[in-house]
């Protein structure tokens, strides 16, 4: 498979705007799935290739958030080390340290942290990492995002902020 995957990854770079959009869908999960697995030598045949570390699927994910959000703590690693944005978003604009933390993946997040990202970075409903970590209760998090320098203090627009929803204080919408 991995050789299979090596040849395609070569055509493919060669020839990616005459390639069959099958072959790069194709390529396209096997990387994906590669990250959710945590298959580090399948990451690092694309990554050998020059693949797109940045490519994201049709929800935006990247490999970065799928590794992540699924706790492959040395596919997160060798992503970054490869030079993959650890600030990019997802169509709802969450980032991998939105999602490692919503999944309680800890040492990713404090990985995460290390990275050149704004922490105050917000989604599309105007939340931060901070946030998440305070409503999931991941207050050993809030120092560590506090030293890199998220406002714990900083709203979503329902006036929800990490320190309040790390009190158990959650504002939701009103229903008319």
């Amino acid at each position: 498979m991995r050789i299979f995957i090596s040849l395609a990854l070569l055509l493919v770079s060669g020839i990616c705007a005459a390639a069959e959009p099958d072959v790069r869908v194709q390529l396209q999960d096997y990387y994906f799935d590669a990250a959710r697995r945590g298959d580090v030598a399948m990451l690092d045949t694309f990554i050998e290739s020059g693949y797109s570390l940045d490519t994201q699927d049709s929800k935006g994910y990247s490999a970065l958030i799928l590794a992540a959000y699924h706790g492959q703590s040395e596919a997160v690693e060798h992503l970054l080390a490869a030079g993959a944005n650890a600030c990019v978003q997802d169509k709802r604009g969450n980032t991998a340290l939105m999602g490692a933390i919503f999944k309680g993946e800890l040492k990713i997040a404090r990985r995460l942290l290390a990275t050149d990202c704004n922490p105050d970075q917000r989604n599309g409903a105007g939340q931060t990492a901070a946030m998440y970590a305070g409503l999931f209760k991941r207050v050993e998090l809030l120092n560590d995002l506090s030293g890199k320098g998220a406002d714990l203090n900083a709203e979503d627009p329902l006036g929800n902020s990490a320190a309040r929803l790390a009190n158990g204080e959650i504002r939701m919408p009103v229903s008319h």
